[in-house]
């Protein structure tokens, strides 16, 4: 197989990575198909993928598709604070580069000082460079302080304590000396994870149907491995050589899931893509007292509050972080999936237009399949066997089927909802009670969603928990209300919006 280096035959207790056949599914002999492969088809593998870096406008979260994992990135808890000390009396804490860790003192030399909104850090950086300065003090808002590694020792304060620092220097009869004391690395002193500004947000604009993204998962100042002959940042100025980097994007979030993954597959080895994607989607229990059951939070940080929209107070919701923050360890033993199989895609890839001639060209079916695309096109993929439940146009009452599978410890086990209803949607779940035993592993039930207010194009939330009592099993709900109409004129036209 081009581009893999090596591969290792793993058995059912061993570790797989993400280059064994195993847990890439690829064929092997026939006398050597695994049954994961019978059940699965050929050719089945874990698809991971991040959201892009095009936050915080909404719609633009990529790589949509129902058969891949979306993750989007956040903050982890650990810091670099520094402080600023102007003229012996007066204290700023800023953001530092990462690197100055391991410098000590203070610095002697000038500093540059920029209080510009609109200013990209590395074009100050530069500027800062080319006048020889000693370091930079860079004022941003709060939501865009994402300290990496710089040419030159960069400052970054928020627009409040920049404000305040700017106005001491304009009053100031003389010019302040200004001490930088070195940076230090704090650990669980600040709230976390926070939602990244670049990681890109939700709704899908393909298929609003389905939530993405699906979940979050640590990409802020990540320390990776780097190439030495390429510089840590991308300035031309820039002629160091350095082993390792730190480094933000979604593309650091996607290797953390994807570690995550391949332990689950190693656990899990006869689970499919999308049980193990259900897994981690379901596993990310906010903070709540659950049946007397006190479970961890992954939809809040550190603090048990809320997760944080990019460091600021707002707080986020399912078009910022999917499902919530990924848990490894929940995620193990999730209780409940929800599974999908080939012939769930392809319902998708018929409900968002394609012909099944289209299908059959780009879709390698097992004589099993059988592909019909239902008649009419660009139908709704709300009844998807996704983990989340999303009704992207509610004008009337709908009814939406998920289906279960136990594969808890337990064979014979009960499960009980509980709801979180969006605002102005009555949510009523049938059953409320899920019996499983070893004679029945699959269960389905239906959720009906009611519009209750007038509204037209806001997004509210709820979820849907399922719970024996030790596990906890979380849907998120994304509904948007269509109930209003109004109309838009122009040429003697005119367009029902809630029809659209």
């Amino acid at each position: 197989m081009n581009g893999v280096v090596s591969v290792f035959r793993s058995r059912m207790l061993e570790l797989h990575t993400t280059r064994s056949w195993d847990f890439l599914g690829l064929t092997l002999p026939s006398s050597e198909a695994t049954p994961f492969q019978l059940a699965y088809g050929d050719d089945v593998i874990v698809g991971i993928f991040d959201t892009g870096n095009d936050g915080p406008d909404l719609s633009l979260v990529q790589n949509v598709a129902p058969w891949s994992l979306c993750v989007a990135a956040s903050s982890i808890d650990r810091t670099f604070p520094t402080k600023i000390l102007l003229d012996s009396k007066l204290s700023f804490m800023g953001l530092q580069d990462p690197e100055l860790e391991k410098e000590s003192g203070f610095r002697e030399g000038t500093i540059m000082f920029l209080h510009n909104r609109t200013s990209v850090d590395c074009v100050a950086e530069e500027a800062a460079w080319r006048a020889n300065a000693s370091a930079l003090i860079f004022v941003e808002p709060l939501n865009r302080q994402v300290p990496d590694v710089d040419i030159i020792p960069t400052i970054r304060v928020d627009i409040i304590q920049g404000t305040k620092l700017f106005h001491y220097l304009v009053l100031s009869p003389k010019q302040p000396v200004v001490q930088i004391s070195a940076g230090k690395t704090v650990i669980k002193q600040s709230p976390a994870p926070t939602v990244a500004l670049f990681s890109s947000r939700g709704p899908s604009s393909l298929s609003p149907d389905i939530l993405k993204p699906d979940i979050t998962a640590p990409g802020i100042n990540i320390l990776a491995a780097w190439p030495p002959t390429i510089p840590p940042t991308s300035m031309p100025i820039d002629g160091r050589s350095v082993n390792w980097n730190f480094l933000s994007g979604t593309s650091m979030s996607c290797p953390h899931v994807s570690g995550v993954v391949a332990l689950l597959k190693s656990a899990h080895p006869h689970w499919s893509p999308a049980a193990i994607r259900s897994a981690l989607m379901t596993t990310v229990t906010p903070a709540d007292l659950l049946f007397l059951f006190v479970v961890k939070a992954y939809t809040s940080d550190t603090t048990l509050d809320s997760i944080l929209f990019g460091g600021i107070a707002k707080t986020t919701d399912p078009l910022d972080i999917g499902a919530g923050h990924i848990d490894p360890l929940r995620a193990m033993d999730p209780g409940l999936v929800y599974d999908m199989k080939t012939s769930d895609y392809i319902l998708f890839l018929c409900n968002i237009g394609y012909t099944a001639d289209q299908i059959n060209s780009i879709v390698s079916l097992s004589p099993s399949t059988i592909l019909c695309c239902p008649k009419g096109s660009y139908l709704s993929n709300a009844n998807l066997n996704y983990p989340s439940i999303t009704v992207s146009n509610l004008q009337s009452t709908v009814t939406i089927k998920r289906t279960v599978r136990n594969v808890g410890w337990k064979k014979a086990a009960i499960y009980f909802a509980r709801i979180v209803k969006p605002n102005g949607v009555e949510v009523v779940v049938w059953p409320r009670v899920l019996f499983f035993s070893c004679f029945r592993e699959e269960v389905s039930y239906y959720v009906t969603f009611k519009p209750l207010k007038k509204s037209q194009g806001r997004y509210d939330f709820g979820e849907i928990v399922w719970s024996d009592g030790f596990h906890s099993v979380r849907s998120p709900l994304v509904v948007i209300v269509s109930t209003t109409t109004s109309t838009i004129s122009g040429d003697d036209s005119t367009v029902d919006k809630a029809s659209m």
